[in-house]
């Protein structure tokens, strides 16, 4: 994969990947791309404030054209969620779909049809991987979060998945404020069922927003975190969550260095919007809708919003601290949801300049959330889709309708 931008003469020094990242990529390494915003749980933390399904999210053709495109593009896999993915009717004809076109799914969920039958047939399959979303290594430290009968439901698709041999699929984590102490319990999880540990970070997103002051870790749990990452981080996944702890020590934990915000990542949402970061779904990250004329390659290649978050960047007011290099300024998300300036402090800056900067916002003006598909009540039943009123989607139950086989 190259660059957008011409490689450098040959008697230059070739720069690292990260700095090559920073210029973007030609075709997104991998992209995020929520199929649906309809969901069976209703947790504390969703970034996309996922529940109800929204009436105009991509049909099952559209879904297939764009992974036709990412198949031209070469995007390696693409990361689904939602929402719950799964109960899209038209779930596992997509996974086919895109696996046939040699485009590379890891999709996440909450376990809700991960039947015994189903673990055995993606056990079966190539080029596709799961990730178990639990966010507790305890019934009660998740269900708190993740609603009550979650952890059950995570644990029941975690052993129907190692029952049908299935090597090496991930756990996913988001770190709160209550589950910092549990890493060895979640690490622990990880090896009983032959998994993989993938920890991410808590940002102020969607429904987070409303629970960041109570979630988020304290000053003393990032040191914690990252100590343990440190000291087991070759085991864990990170992407690109934790690297303002890199500010802490000299050891660099896992991931990528970077924001990768329209350079190597982004997100596509249920109605087909381009977003540079999956943790901000809001217009000021808004590059376009696959949708429109050149769908998603032009989004990518010619969005002005890319473009900018492609050019060199100054490092505003982190750019005289001394631990810029390690940390890079930290999340672009973080910063813009809590009211800070993107080229300011990240709020969870471990130097505590974040902390300093957060006590001058205005609660008052804080970024609105965007869309909330928001229910207060989710039920599990199975009505059926009232066909000819698109218009009630979103009313209906996230479980509608048979699961096809």
């Amino acid at each position: 994969m190259t660059t957008l931008h011409d490689p450098p003469p040959a008697a230059e020094r070739v720069p690292a990947l990260v700095e090559q990242f920073k210029g973007g990529l030609h075709a997104p390494i991998c992209l995020t791309w929520e199929w649906t915003y309809a969901c069976n749980l209703s947790c504390a933390h969703c970034l996309s404030s996922s529940g109800r399904r929204d009436p105009m999210e991509l049909s099952t053709d559209e879904i297939k054209s764009v992974i036709d495109e990412l198949q031209r593009m070469q995007v390696f896999y693409v990361n689904v969620g939602g929402g719950e993915p799964t109960v899209r009717p038209d779930f596992w004809e997509l996974l086919d779909y895109a696996i046939a076109h040699r485009v590379g799914v890891k999709f996440s969920t909450n376990g809700v049809r991960l039947s015994p039958e189903r673990a055995r047939r993606l056990a079966a399959t190539d080029y596709v991987d799961v990730q178990i979303s639990l966010d507790g290594a305890t019934r009660n430290v998740n269900d708190a979060v993740r609603g009550p009968g979650s952890y059950d439901m995570a644990v029941r698709a975690m052993e129907n998945l190692a029952d049908a041999g299935f090597e090496d699929f991930k756990i996913s984590v988001v770190m709160t404020r209550q589950n910092v102490s549990q890493l060895d319990g979640f690490a622990a999880l990880a090896d009983r069922y032959g998994a993989q540990l993938r920890i991410t970070r808590l940002r102020p997103s969607g429904r987070g927003a409303d629970v960041w002051d109570e979630l988020h870790p304290t000053a003393e749990q990032q040191r914690e975190l990252y100590d343990w990452l440190v000291g087991h981080g070759e085991k864990v996944l990170t992407g690109d969550s934790f690297f303002h702890l890199n500010a802490l020590g000299s050891a660099p934990i896992p991931g990528l260095n970077l924001c990768g915000a329209g350079r190597v990542v982004c997100l596509i949402d249920p109605v087909g919007d381009v977003y540079a970061c999956p943790f901000a779904i809001h217009d000021a990250f808004k590059a376009g809708n696959v949708r429109s004329p050149g769908g998603f390659d032009r989004v990518w290649r010619d969005s002005d919003l890319f473009a900018g978050l492609r050019r060199p960047s100054s490092g505003g007011a982190c750019f005289g601290c001394s631990a810029y290099d390690a940390c890079q300024g930290g999340c672009m998300a973080a910063k813009f949801f809590t009211g800070l300036p993107l080229d300011g402090p990240d709020p969870e800056c471990v130097k505590g300049h974040g902390a300093a900067a957060l006590s001058a916002v205005d609660p008052a003006v804080l970024p609105s959330q965007g869309n909330d598909h928001s229910r207060r009540t989710v039920p599990l039943g199975m009505p059926a889709v009232r066909l000819g009123r698109p218009d009630r989607l979103c009313d209906e139950s996230p479980l509608t309708g048979p699961e096809p086989m």
